[in-house]
């Protein structure tokens, strides 16, 4: 138990909220139950001392005051923060342009936009961003994906994606390694279906595995809501233990702090406790929901244990390694990614 004037441990789960602050009915839910995260989407940034305002009273009400904040700020389709208030970034498929030319100007392009990204969020008191994507291309490969991807080439996905989670945590952010394991085969959106992907697994292992696997020492991971029939004919992989235990804890070698995806997604079906169950069983160290639907919410906090023993060490040592941010001209910066991110055909947006 805990002290008496201590807060009680979080619990192992990520909730959204619905507007720019808090309800009354957000707040005595955010007291009770704790979760260990709240993650915003773009109904939830407004301008930035209001970002700041909803984070400060999130973590002063759980009690921490280092209670990881998330977001999905990858740039492309998927910014929550937008202009004319934040900058536009690139998304993934021009960096891999540049890559496929000239490899050390992708990295160089592909770090940029994660320092320069780490700059917004952590002005605000953002710690996490879910990026990068480490989803390889393939033929017929959802739009839901589509340009987020940078490329076709599993080598130039996990260097890529190693430049941006560098630049992120140069900046004061943590990375999210996003959809492990592998969400490029997928031919429809897990927003709205089950995906099915029946390719075989020494295939998956030689690509779609293969940025995954070279970036496993990164902190945080997200599970995708894929049907991988060579593994599980009968479970996705967040509800998956052969693919969590065997793929990717196993075979990928992530050891990290694992989340689920959004839980609310349509790729998911049934009850809310009996799925977060079912994740937790699964091997996911955390649930995450996004929709802020408080119901939902409420079904999910019924089924979520304290965040504790292998979780609480992962979760631990994912926050341990917050640095600092080192010194970053930030004019200088997105004048050289957009010069680069131009020549991957991405247009330069004041």
């Amino acid at each position: 138990m805990p002290h008496a004037d201590q807060p009680a441990p979080a619990k192992a789960f990520i909730s959204g909220c619905a507007g720019t602050e808090l309800s009354d009915e957000e707040r005595a839910f955010f007291s009770e139950e704790r979760p260990f995260a709240l993650i915003l989407f773009a109904r939830n940034c407004q301008t930035p001392s209001q970002i700041r305002a909803l984070i400060d009273e999130f973590r002063a009400i759980v009690g921490r005051n280092d209670a990881p904040v998330l977001i999905d700020q990858e740039g492309g389709r998927v910014q929550r923060l937008k202009p004319p208030l934040w900058p536009a970034y690139p998304p993934g498929r021009p960096l891999g342009i540049v890559a496929e030319e000239n490899l050390a100007d992708g990295k160089r392009a592909a770090w940029l936009l994660g320092r320069l990204i780490a700059v917004d969020l952590h002005e605000l008191g953002i710690t996490v961003d879910c990026l990068p994507v480490l989803d390889v291309a393939a033929p017929g490969m959802t739009d839901a994906i589509g340009d987020r991807s940078y490329s076709s080439d599993p080598e130039i996905v996990a260097a890529l994606g190693g430049a941006v989670a560098e630049g992120l945590m140069e900046g004061g952010v943590l990375p999210v390694v996003k959809h492990i394991p592998g969400h490029g085969r997928a031919a429809s959106d897990s927003h709205y279906d089950l995906p099915v992907v029946s390719a075989d697994l020494d295939v998956l292992a030689e690509t779609d595995f293969v940025p995954f696997s070279r970036l496993a020492h990164l902190p945080i991971g997200m599970t995708s809501h894929i049907l991988y029939t060579s593994v599980d004919r009968e479970r996705p992989s967040t509800l998956s233990k052969a693919i969590i235990r065997d793929i990717i804890r196993k075979r990928i070698g992530f050891d990290g702090l694992l989340m689920g995806d959004d839980i609310s997604m349509k790729a998911l079906s049934g009850d809310f406790t009996d799925l977060a169950r079912a994740t937790y069983d699964a091997g996911c160290d955390l649930v995450l929901h996004c929709n802020a639907r408080i119901e939902e919410m409420r079904s999910v906090a019924l089924a979520a244990p304290p965040l504790a023993g292998l979780s609480g060490e992962r979760a631990a040592r994912a926050l341990s390694m917050l640095r600092q941010p080192a010194p970053f001209d930030r004019v200088t910066g997105q004048e050289e990614l957009h010069a680069l991110a131009a020549r991957g055909g991405w247009p330069r947006v004041s």
